[in-house]
């Protein structure tokens, strides 16, 4: 667990006051899924994820989502090159370990769809060649809750990529006086976090997060709880397969940072708000409660 704990204090370095969504979004990363940020701008959205993606040692790269970018500019596409006579292929930001989709809610539904192979198969498909993407692709989203003008709603089938929809808020005062002392004296940009996980130790970390024992009871348990979804009054789409199967996982590295070797149904609950919130829509924090508040819990967790 020494890797995951300089991960932690990395995150928490950059993030500050905020050892939630720092465990969260590590959550997310080792059970190899995607975060939806809706929150406010200025938050530290960006700084997360650049902070993220120089802990785990891998490249950052940025896509702010407008109604004029193209499928290309996020994949990439191919130039033809007057020498060798042939086309060559211009890799997209999704070449990242980290890719930062700011504001994902203000291009066009065929550009978001763009990001759904990435997201889902960790490959694009561009003039029917296929490219494989880093095996660690992860990808953080934003979006401004507030203003809608000129947005277009993410489909379900694009929110049901995301392992989680998490917000940050406003830091505690004590957090943004330190960022305030820490910033006096400094440009911005001048200083940048160092690699703290080695060369594959990410990927090392994600194979054990996928050996978490998950006991026939508490499979039996998401079961239940995803059927309640697909008949609550209040949902009106109920959760896929996909989605129980983000929720297991999600519930395995939770396990794994709390130091177990299986699966309670205790991590299955603790996970449920930002796994469900993102399918839910826009009561999802009552609907959640209903769901867990009315399905029975097993007494054995092992």
């Amino acid at each position: 667990m020494d890797a995951v704990n300089k991960l932690r204090s990395a995150l928490n370095a950059a993030l500050r006051g905020k050892p939630d969504v720092v465990e969260r979004v590590i959550a997310a990363l080792l059970a190899r899924g995607h975060i939806l940020l809706e929150d406010k701008p200025g938050l530290g959205k960006t700084t997360l994820a650049k902070a993220l993606a120089s802990a785990v040692g891998g490249a950052f790269a940025r896509v702010q989502c407008t109604p004029d970018l193209l499928p290309g500019d996020i994949t990439g596409f191919s130039v033809f090159n007057q020498k060798s006579r042939e086309f060559d292929f211009q890799p997209g930001p999704v070449f990242a370990d980290v890719l930062l989709a700011d504001e994902i809610n203000r291009t066009t539904p065929r550009t978001q769809s763009a990001l759904l192979e990435a997201m889902a198969e960790r490959q694009v498909t561009v003039d029917n060649t296929r490219h494989v993407l880093s095996p660690t692709f992860f990808v953080l989203a934003t979006q401004n809750p507030i203003e809608h003008h000129g947005t277009y709603p993410l489909p379900e089938a694009q929110l049901d990529r995301f392992a989680m929809k998490l917000g940050i808020g406003y830091p505690p005062r004590e957090h943004e006086r330190a960022m305030l002392a820490a910033a006096a004296g400094k440009l911005d940009g001048a200083e940048s976090a160092s690699a703290v996980l080695a060369p594959g130790e990410l990927v090392e970390l994600q194979t054990r997060v996928a050996g978490v024992a998950v006991g026939a009871a508490v499979q039996g348990y998401l079961l239940d709880l995803a059927q309640a979804t697909r008949t609550h009054p209040k949902v009106p789409l109920g959760l896929s397969p996909r989605g129980v199967l983000i929720w297991q996982r999600v519930a395995q590295a939770w396990a794994f940072l709390r130091g177990r070797a299986f699966v309670t149904p205790d991590d299955v609950r603790d996970v449920a708000g930002p796994v469900l919130g993102v399918r839910m829509g826009d009561d999802a924090e009552g609907v959640v409660a209903e769901l867990i508040g009315g399905v029975a819990v097993p007494v054995y967790a092992g």
